[in-house]
């Protein structure tokens, strides 16, 4: 479907947006599987043609595997330290269409107070008049962030995240 955005500023649909995020654990042997449950964000297409940008933020003590035990320990100190550090943030400074048809999103990556610079590779899966859902795969690695911690060597440093956010015209 081609259908041009029109110009304006987009919110991020909650309910149609999901974050998924898998790690490798056990030497390897297990993966770790969760989602963040609390996920905001907000997007502008300039009407001066010039790029569009946009943020997405997740809730850090939001993330949910399915083990109680195991998110009460990532929450903690030895991960994301959620008290000091409530949110994980990609803030999207350009996004540039693609011939291929994917988009091209340069920004920056804010994870346990430290922030890098980051250019992502998303597809967009759904557009309307009015709405477009961009899906993006991409592996972050954690050390780069602060979130070191790896017990008898127990974890490798990659974590694969999967996105699927809707933006709907505000």
């Amino acid at each position: 479907m081609s259908v041009t955005l029109p110009a304006g500023h987009y919110r991020l649909d909650p309910a149609a947006t999901e974050v998924r995020i898998q790690h490798r654990t056990m030497w390897g042997l297990v993966t770790v599987k969760g989602r963040f449950t609390e996920v905001t964000g907000a997007g502008e297409i300039p009407a001066d043609g010039g790029p569009a940008s946009g943020t997405l933020t997740l809730a850090s003590a939001s993330l949910d595997t399915g083990h109680a035990k195991r998110d009460l320990h990532l929450r903690g100190a030895d991960f994301f330290d959620t008290e000091r550090f409530p949110e994980l943030v990609f803030t999207a400074t350009e996004a540039r269409p693609q011939s291929d048809g994917t988009v091209e999103l340069d920004g920056q990556l804010t994870v346990h107070g430290v922030t890098e610079p980051l250019t992502l590779t998303g597809t967009v899966t759904d557009r309307t008049d009015a709405s477009v859902t961009l899906a993006v795969d991409t592996v972050i690695d954690r050390d780069r962030f602060g979130l070191g911690w790896n017990k008898l060597g127990m974890l490798k440093g990659l974590t694969a995240v999967t996105v699927n956010a809707t933006f709907r015209q505000a």
